[in-house]
């Protein structure tokens, strides 16, 4: 699976893409140093402050980045990407059978939906988890703050959610240098406490984890729900991929966050040694008085730029979904005229900010919503590693054994962090998996919908070949013009055109039939993206390819085709558009549940206006309907 879909990253460029990569790439994980240590010996179910204890979480710390982050993430699961992309979707559509009707294929789509649905559940928790914690350390300065932590909190994210519209280009460029700062200032903090209590570092030795499960018990299952925070970001670094590539992403991450962090966590435990009392929030306890409210500030900077990472995963993945036909048609915005993959979708902004700040009014701390964060996350982690094995076996070739072998080990690890976080289900770990099990009957509603939807009109429509035999034998008049009839199957005639030719009598004098066909792959870098076949009877066959993160023009197609294929004589002044829209009519025993036609109905016909979607002229676009039963 090469990188193939992006330019060469090397010299300065490479660098500079590294760079980037510490405030895009790790915000999520670079900011759980606010919480993930203190979850463990603070609140309902935290362990006895101990030398054992503390020696133990850290190194279940040490061992989590290094097994799931380190090898897992950056070494293996980065060589499987989509043509350079990553994420889920990406890799569900690289193991993806070509047999559409077969039970394997069935099984794969319905873990890679799942898989992406829970990362919606994600994408809105980081954001008020990551605010929240930092705004939270005005508590630890003065309690005069405290009636003001909620307010402050919900006015950050809505400035967060309101800039989005601007895209993430320009203030891109600050990320990484902030980012930076945040580590290396979290890395000295936490030296500096460590070096008072350098035993913290017996915590390399796994040891101490094994001893851990030995002295608490079934109660480390509460340890390893709050061990996993440390590690949620996994997911959403995968899914940064094709941003960056993967050279410049584990540069990153070994040369300098995977240090800053542990040493962190390392003087956060050396602090907890000399002072059991600090518990409540060692991660500011750290910082002497004076650079108290610098800190804040910094983390709160550091926590916006995580909860934009997140934010842009969820338009990213929501964009794919869409050209894939996984989800409806919804409004898009580019942002950037370079990068493809930079999107705004308005709709799903303003849910994602009105379901976030519900999550704070509700939770109000962000010790109460570590509760219900990592379920999705962990459950997601599970499914990259089925998904991850058949990749090993059917694209990369391994032994089985060999394949069988590591991903056994990454699932029972991954399986150990699953059953700790079930744990967090009735805290409130249940609003992740409520979402993502309403974000999965969306998809997987819509999907068996368009499916049923073509091939219905597949079973009454007739080869376009078969139709321009018969014109010879027919007398239509044909009027001035070109038709462009945007059809699913360029190899029949589109039901736009039956319905015109059946109620207008007329054709117009030269017809395209066009269609637009996304590849499972993130873009295609062909220069000659487009066919074109001549029927005859002036009656031309087009079909335009594209990649699943790229932008659909049709505008600027044709005026591709008007320079390039000099025989279509088209002229741009003199087009018509013919779009088809069905409405949909519920029925019994037609192929879906009745409740389900009606859920397909109801997001058919508020998906995007195809005119917008396809970037047509709005004065030259003719609809066609037809009722189609479902």
């Amino acid at each position: 699976m090469p990188d193939s879909n992006h330019p060469k990253r090397k010299g300065k460029y490479f660098y500079f893409l590294a760079l980037s990569a510490v405030g895009v790439v790790y915000g999520d994980i670079g900011t759980s140093p606010l919480y993930a240590f203190r979850e463990c010996f603070n609140g309902e179910h935290a362990l006895p402050i101990s030398h054992e204890n503390i020696l133990g979480v850290l190194s279940l710390v040490f061992w989590s980045l290094i097994l799931i982050i380190s090898i897992k993430y950056l070494i293996i699961i980065l060589r499987a990407n989509n043509h350079g992309e990553g994420g889920i979707l990406a890799l569900m559509e690289v193991v993806l059978p070509k047999k559409k009707s077969s039970r394997r294929y069935a099984v794969i789509l319905g873990m890679g939906f799942f898989g992406a649905a829970l990362l919606y559940g994600d994408g809105i928790i980081t954001p008020a988890i990551s605010v929240l914690s930092a705004v939270e350390g005005l508590k630890v300065a003065t309690p005069f703050f405290e009636p003001y932590i909620i307010p402050l909190t919900i006015g950050i994210l809505f400035g967060l959610f309101l800039f989005q519209k601007r895209g993430t280009s320009g203030v891109g460029r600050i990320f990484g240098p902030v980012m930076v700062v945040w580590f290396l200032t979290i890395a000295i903090l936490g030296a500096w406490s460590a070096v008072e209590n350098p035993e913290v570092l017996q915590a390399l030795n796994p040891f101490h984890a094994f001893a851990l499960f030995q002295s608490v018990g079934w109660r480390v299952l509460y340890v390893l729900g709050a061990v996993f925070l440390v590690v949620t970001g996994g997911e959403a670094l995968y899914a940064d991929l094709g941003h960056f590539g993967p050279k410049p992403i584990r540069l990153s991450w070994f040369s300098l966050v995977l240090p800053c962090l542990l040493l962190n966590y390392f003087g956060q435990g050396a602090l907890l040694l000399r002072n059991a009392e600090v518990a409540a929030n060692p991660f500011y306890y750290l910082c002497p008085v004076w650079m108290l409210y610098p800190m804040v500030i910094l983390a709160t900077a550091a926590t916006v730029i995580a909860s934009q990472a997140v934010i842009s995963g969820a338009f990213s993945l929501t964009f794919q979904a869409v050209q894939l036909d996984y989800l409806p048609r919804l409004s898009i915005e580019h942002t950037s005229e370079r990068e493809a993959g930079q999107v705004y979708l308005p709709l799903l902004n303003w849910i994602l900010f009105f379901a976030t700040a519900l999550l704070v009014l509700s939770f109000k701390t962000s010790s109460a919503l570590a509760a219900a964060y990592g379920v999705a996350v962990s459950t997601t982690m599970v499914i990259t590693d089925l998904l991850l094995f058949i990749a090993m076996r059917s694209k990369w070739k391994w032994f089985f054994l060999a394949a069988a072998g590591l991903s056994a080990f990454f699932l029972l690890v991954d399986l150990s962090f699953l059953t700790a976080n079930f744990l967090k289900i009735l805290r409130g770990g249940w609003l992740p998996l409520l979402i993502a099990g309403f974000i999965y009957l969306l998809m997987a509603t819509w999907q068996r919908g368009r499916k049923l939807v073509r091939r219905k009109i597949g079973e009454i429509s007739i080869p376009v070949d078969n139709f321009v035999a018969s014109l010879k034998e027919k007398d239509f008049q044909r009027v001035k013009g070109t038709a462009i009839y945007l059809s699913g199957n360029a190899g029949y005639l589109p039901p736009s055109l039956e319905h015109n030719i059946e109620h207008n009598k007329v054709l117009h004098e030269k017809i395209i039939i066009l269609k637009i066909d996304i590849k499972n792959i993130p873009y295609l870098r062909k220069k000659k993206f487009w066919s074109l076949k001549k029927l005859g009877h002036n009656f031309y066959q087009a079909t335009a390819s594209y990649g699943y993160l790229q932008k659909v023009n049709v505008q600027r197609l044709m005026s591709i085709l008007q320079d390039q294929e000099k025989e279509l004589e088209l002229d741009l002044n003199d087009l018509t558009y013919f779009l088809g829209r069905e409405t949909l009519v519920p029925k019994k025993n037609i192929g879906m549940n009745n409740w389900q036609s009606r859920v397909f109905a109801f997001m058919s016909a508020n998906a995007q206006d195809a005119t917008k979607y396809f970037h047509l002229p709005v004065t030259k676009v003719f609809e066609v309907g037809r009722q189609v039963n479902l």
